[in-house]
């Protein structure tokens, strides 16, 4: 049965080492005439902002800076920023940093040129208007969030992560500069190469994926695999950094069009309520999810693990598909992220309303190779407690 396929992303990317010196360029093409810079206090002390500020600075750009933006973000702070923006007059919007400047700066831009609050925005297509001009700088190598048309915010009134999704939060320009990331400390390498790598795993095993996906899916996968643990282990190896910030950036691709799937799911109840790190919360629930979808797609998870290099030759699908997940429990293993909730404060009594939190991300679910119940909900957050 043929469907239809429907694939966008962000409309301009310059990706390679000093790419972060074209923003003169992209600010003039979109003109903009005052700057609103949204980042966080880690990359600030690791003096990415002021190279960027001393760019803008020589070449006359006037800019403002908020740089309170917190990791897993309350929804809340975007009104924060929406009024240092409106006070400042800025025009036009820079984010640099994780994920969660991204995301910060994306809703602002659309929060600008809407009534609407954010609370009426969760959901898909819920945004009336495109934003103000946008530029993405990413730091890291991790959620791809300059190409895709989401934002995750933390409900914690809810205790949830909750997604925005509309093609008006696509930035105008995504600026990929591998050297802003060669000060990332292992730890932060680890873990935000992982979600990158599982961003790439998940779209190509959801079911939306797309021969055009696929295709993303797969170099990101052997561009993350065979890098991640270089990037670990020697931070100032430019190739391998930059073949981490293109890899996730093809993840980020990838994912925007085919979607996530339960991993994800599993992660947001946890990020939002015991503030674990997305990445590691991603790379926890990563292996159990697996085996619990593999019987749903075997074939899939046995060309993850032809990509990974895995020797698989004259395996059956079921052993070609556990040396996918064989792979990814060494590397996580070699790159020492947390492997079990109970590092992090969770106990049974949690599970059942964890379990429910999953069953709310309909969302994701909904790409899943396998259906699930609340009952395997709580068995696989079990499984790694």
């Amino acid at each position: 049965m043929y469907r239809q396929e429907i694939f966008s992303t962000t409309q301009r990317i310059v990706l390679g080492p000093g790419a972060l010196r074209s923003i003169v360029d992209e600010i003039k093409r979109l003109k903009g005439a005052r700057a609103l810079v949204v980042t966080d206090p880690g990359v600030v002390a690791a003096g990415v902002v002021g190279a960027l500020e001393d760019v803008l600075t020589a070449a006359g750009i006037a800019f403002s800076r908020f740089d309170k933006v917190e990791a897993d973000p309350r929804y809340e702070l975007a009104s924060e920023v929406l009024d240092q923006l409106r006070d400042q007059g800025a025009d036009i919007i820079l984010g640099i940093g994780g994920g969660s400047s991204l995301d910060i700066a994306k809703i602002v831009s659309v929060l600008a040129t809407n009534e609407e609050p954010v609370s009426a925005m969760f959901g898909i297509g819920l945004i009336k208007n495109p934003g103000l001009p946008l530029i993405l700088v990413p730091t890291t190598a991790g959620t791809g969030s300059e190409v895709t048309p989401i934002v995750i915010l933390s409900d914690h009134h809810e205790k949830l992560k909750k997604g925005v999704v509309s093609p008006y939060l696509y930035p105008d320009c995504a600026l990929l500069d591998p050297e802003l990331t060669i000060g990332l400390p292992p730890k932060v390498t680890a873990a935000t190469g992982m979600d990158a790598l599982i961003h790439a795993v998940e779209a190509f095993t959801s079911r939306n994926a797309s021969p055009m996906s696929d295709l993303l899916a797969r170099e990101a996968m052997g561009l993350l695999f065979a890098n991640i643990r270089t990037a670990y282990c020697d931070g100032e190896n430019l190739a391998a950094r930059t073949a981490m910030l293109r890899g996730s950036m093809l993840a980020g691709m990838a994912f925007a069009n085919a979607g996530v799937t339960a991993v994800h799911a599993f992660a947001y109840p946890i990020g939002a309520e015991f503030h674990i790190p997305h990445g590691v919360a991603n790379t926890i629930m990563l292996v159990p999810v697996i085996q619990f979808n593999m019987i749903g797609n075997l074939k899939r998870f046995g060309e993850i693990a032809e990509i990974f290099q895995q020797p698989v030759q004259g395996s059956s699908p079921r052993q070609a598909a556990q040396s996918c997940v064989d792979a990814l429990i060494e590397l996580a293993e070699d790159l020492r992220v947390p492997r079990r909730l109970s590092e992090f404060g969770v106990r049974e009594e949690h599970l059942p309303d964890l379990a429910q939190g999953v069953m709310k991300v309909t969302r994701l679910l909904a790409n899943n190779p396998r259906k699930l119940e609340q009952s395997d909900a709580e068995a696989i957050y079990r499984s790694v407690l």
